[in-house]
């Protein structure tokens, strides 16, 4: 493979019902990681607004932009005690929240016809590699209808376009804890996120690579 390999890690910012979005720290953390298996590894970090329009406007711009390897997102599921890796992207979008700039989507469905697209079989990999952190991760067929899955849809839309990232992933966590209601009592701390995520990303960095090596 010739060149860095290349890893977009992104999150959300804070939207209604979640005002503040642990994803956006961590992923600042993992771009800053400092690791030998990282060193010849470009980390790409981005925060999405939590706007349909944004991530529409936004991820093809960074695809093309950046042309990362690997694209490994996490957004927060506020309702969720544990960590979640996503298998799959319904094919549904909710009319009952509005997104962060008051927008309500007025269709149930993303696309029309299909149902679900999956990740593939390297979320089996991810998962494995984030419990053995010891931490409660687990497999999720239900990325929601928000934001979270509209991403995951999108992303695993572009992978199959054919000049898309070769490994694509969407991780769930939960609310971190704050000190102040109703994140005090948040099951896991920041730290632990990291650490997960760390984990996370040193898989995808050897998926990537022998994704990338297989194709070139």
């Amino acid at each position: 493979m010739s060149g860095a390999l290349r890893i977009l890690l992104t999150g959300f910012g804070p939207f209604p019902g979640g005002p503040f979005n642990p994803t956006m720290p961590l992923v600042d953390r993992l771009i800053r990681l400092r690791r030998p298996a990282l060193s010849e590894v470009e980390r790409i970090g981005h925060i999405f607004p939590v706007i349909y329009q944004a991530v529409d406007q936004q991820l093809p711009a960074l695809l093309a932009r950046h042309r990362p390897h690997a694209l490994l997102m996490f957004g927060l599921a506020s309702r969720t005690s544990y960590i979640r890796v996503e298998t799959r992207a319904r094919n549904a979008v909710t009319a009952l929240w509005p997104d962060a700039s008051q927008n309500r989507p007025r269709q149930q469905s993303i696309v029309a016809g299909s149902q679900a697209q999956v990740f593939g079989p390297h979320t089996a990999l991810l998962f494995r590699a984030a419990s053995e952190t010891g931490l409660d991760v687990r497999l999720s067929r239900d990325a929601g209808s928000y934001l979270c899955n509209y991403l995951s849809w999108r992303a695993i839309e572009a992978a199959n376009a054919g000049d898309g990232p070769g490994i694509t992933a969407f991780i769930h966590v939960p609310p971190v804890a704050r000190g102040s209601a109703p994140y005090s009592a948040a099951p896991m701390t920041l730290t632990q996120l990291v650490t997960v995520g760390e984990a996370l990303l040193l898989t995808t960095v050897k998926l990537a690579r022998q994704a990338a090596m297989t194709v070139d």
